[in-house]
């Protein structure tokens, strides 16, 4: 039984597969050829009625595994699902994509890659959800209509012999879960911010709201809470949401109800987005859930030039006409730019922009700052929004409206990252080896920022006044830390180089994403084996 690549073994009744690397789906063409074995009779009327259901029992378990994930039409949550979706289809997996129309559209450039599949359904904002809409409607709309499509699409799935074996969903689509129970098909949740910032919305879910809300006082934003498995954590340090400023109370309540999903499931299982040895106190902080790290889900074509399938699985919902600014970094010394970006979501308020702006002249560092366009957050672009120095900050350095982040981050002339510490930001920065002015916004952000500070010593974190506004004289201080070659700067350079060479061992082939998700997809189909 050698004549092929895979070991085979035929174990009560099971054929195995055992090879370096491959999981139990990636042999299913070399099971078929499994059908030429002298103990199949090649006579039909002389084959026996249990090698019948043997063959068929075999034929179902090898099959391709087809999974179905669903995420939120955000930014920050469709960049690592599809870097997710792309270590599934590495491994043999069949994926299905799917999202709202206003996402797929803003993704027209991301070319489908053999093995994945988009599938945008009509939430009823069709050209997005815009400043002024019923937050309580677009979402009640989402999860009705995108319950109708992902059980529709099961249903025909089903009906053309592609049946979905596993669905993965990210935050705000726990109601995935109630069509996955209907149509008998396990789930999973990927979550796309740290194992801390999980175990810290469980444990307010599950004892310590009383605790957390005697903390909450953002007047005296040192005040600490300790929590299983956890670093010391003051006010500042908690996720934005469960302050007593938190406007976002949909936001805390989704979350609840995906805390309760998961707590009805007798083993639910949870990918998180970070890696073994970045949060492994985290991971298993919980005792009665399983978190699993799945990452850091980034683009590794960087690290590996010759990986085209990472290359075309990447997006960016905001676009930028111009790549004047690769020229402009390649003009720059090495480790001499700071790069200064708030993401997808986040808008500062004009003075917050003055501040960073004047501090930008002050350093006199060459420097690559994203403003996006208000009218891309459905804002109007108006004369007072301007900033007052343009001319003279555009002295040292570019302002842009958009840019690919990871080309940015992986040149050579990087020397800084002025992030508002999304997850995505904060592991790109952390693979790319930039150190790191951690200037958190909302949500997660607060969180990572403490992280990065106090925990993983990759960067430095700004402090507000009392108005919550971050001088520039602050900002500056910072740049001056990381940037510096005092024995603060050099400390955070020797973190910096220690993270990156842990997250890039991660990610790679034996490393524990690899190892992790292998675990993850065989488990599935053990299951669905049962």
């Amino acid at each position: 039984m050698n004549f092929f690549p895979h070991k085979i073994q035929k174990e009560l009744g099971i054929f195995k597969f055992v090879g370096p690397n491959v999981t139990l789906f990636q042999c299913f063409s070399s099971f078929i050829k499994t059908l030429r074995f002298p103990f199949f009779t090649p006579n039909p009327t002389f084959v026996k009625k249990d090698q019948v259901n043997y063959l068929r029992a075999a034929v179902t378990t090898m099959s391709q595994p087809h999974f179905l994930l669903v995420t939120f039409p955000a930014q920050g949550h469709i960049n690592p699902t599809l870097q997710f979706a792309k270590h599934l289809i590495r491994i043999g997996v069949r994926v299905t994509f799917i999202t709202c129309i206003s996402a797929r559209r803003r993704m027209s450039k991301v070319p489908t890659a053999q093995g994945l599949t988009f599938l945008p359904f009509s939430d009823g904002y069709d050209d997005g959800f815009q400043p002024g809409d019923d937050i309580d409607h677009y979402l009640s709309e989402f999860r009705r209509r995108g319950k109708e499509a992902i059980s529709e699409f099961i249903t025909s799935s089903e009906n053309e012999g592609k049946p979905v074996t596993c669905i993965v969903y990210t935050l705000f689509i726990h109601w995935a879960s109630e069509v996955a129970r209907k149509h008998h098909i396990p789930t999973a949740l990927l979550w796309i911010q740290p194992a801390t910032v999980f175990d810290i919305y469980y444990f307010y879910f599950n004892g310590y709201e009383t605790t957390f809300k005697a903390q909450a006082d953002e007047t005296n934003p040192q005040r600490s809470i300790k929590l299983p498995g956890l670093p010391l954590l003051a006010t500042r340090d908690l996720p934005s949401f469960l302050t007593a400023l938190n406007v976002y109370r949909w936001a805390l309540s989704l979350i609840q109800e995906k805390m309760d999903v998961l707590a009805d499931e007798s083993n639910p299982k949870i990918l998180v987005n970070t890696f073994d040895a970045l949060e492994h106190e985290a991971l298993n902080a919980i005792e009665n859930f399983n978190m699993v790290g799945i990452g850091p889900l980034i683009p590794f074509s960087f690290l590996n030039s010759n990986d085209s399938l990472d290359n075309s699985l990447r997006t960016d919902l905001f676009q930028s006409d111009s790549k004047d600014y690769l020229q402009w970094l390649d003009s720059k010394p090495k480790s001499a730019v700071v790069y200064v970006s708030f993401g997808s979501i986040a808008v500062l308020t004009k003075q917050q922009v003055e501040e960073i702006a004047r501090a930008l002249i002050s350093s006199r560092r060459p420097f690559l700052w994203v403003v996006r366009n208000r009218k891309d957050g459905g804002y109007e672009e108006k004369e007072e929004d301007k900033l007052t120095c343009r001319e003279e900050l555009e002295q040292f350095g570019m302002v842009v409206p958009w840019c690919s982040q990871v080309e940015v981050l992986f040149h050579p002339s990087l020397g800084c990252f002025v992030t508002h510490c999304g997850w995505n930001s904060t592991l790109e920065s952390m693979v790319a080896g930039v150190p790191v002015v951690a200037f958190p916004q909302w949500t997660d952000q607060r969180t990572n920022a403490k992280l990065i500070e106090d925990v993983w010593g990759n960067g430095v974190r700004v402090s507000a006044n009392e108005e919550g506004i971050v001088e520039r004289d602050e900002i500056v201080r910072c740049l001056d830390l990381v940037m510096g070659d005092d024995e603060k700067g050099m400390e955070v350079k020797k973190n910096v180089e220690k993270w990156k060479g842990l997250a890039t061992g991660a990610a790679m082939e034996g490393g524990s994403m690899d190892m992790n998700l292998k675990a993850f997809v065989d488990d599935i189909a053990e299951g669905c084996r049962k």
